[in-house]
C-alpha cells in the first residue's frame, strides 16, 4: 500500500529526495514517518510527519533532513542534504492511522502500514 523512491547512490556530502506515496490509502489525515535500517543494526526513526504538518527528527539528521507532505500528491517527502556514511541504510516509509494525534519516533508499533524500503547509499 505504501511506495517508497528516490533512493539511490551519492557521495558524501550530497543530496537524496526520497517519496513516499499510496494508490489505496489517503495520507492526508495520518502521521506519517520514515525509519531507516542499516546492516547489522536496529531500525531506528529518523523523521515523521503529523497531519497538521507538525514534524520531528531524530538528533542525527536534524538541520540536515526535511520532511514535507504534498496532500494534493498524496505524498510525503524526505529531502537528505548533506549525507555522510552513516546515513546509508534501507529507507522505510510507514503510517499511524490514529486519528487527532502526534507524531513519534519512539514507538514503531503505532506504525501500522510500511513500505518495503528503497536503499540510500553515502560512500565515496
Amino acid at each position: 500500500q505504501l511506495v517508497e523512491s528516490g533512493g539511490g547512490w551519492v557521495q558524501p556530502g550530497g543530496s537524496l529526495r526520497l517519496s513516499c506515496t499510496s494508490i489505496d490509502l489517503s495520507l492526508n489525515f495520518y502521521q506519517v514517518a520514515w525509519f531507516r535500517q542499516a546492516p547489522g543494526k536496529e531500525r531506528e526513526g529518523v523523521s515523521c510527519i503529523s497531519s497538521s504538518k507538525d514534524a520531528s527528527y531524530a538528533d542525527s539528521v536534524k538541520g540536515r533532513f526535511t520532511i514535507s507532505r504534498d496532500n494534493s500528491k498524496n505524498t510525503i517527502y524526505l529531502q537528505m542534504n548533506s549525507l555522510k556514511p552513516e546515513d546509508t541504510a534501507v529507507y522505510y516509509c510507514a503510517v499511524d492511522r490514529k486519528l487527532f494525534t502526534q507524531c513519534a519516533l519512539s514507538d514503531e508499533s503505532a506504525y501500522d502500514i510500511w513500505g518495503r524500503g528503497t536503499q540510500v547509499t553515502a560512500s565515496s
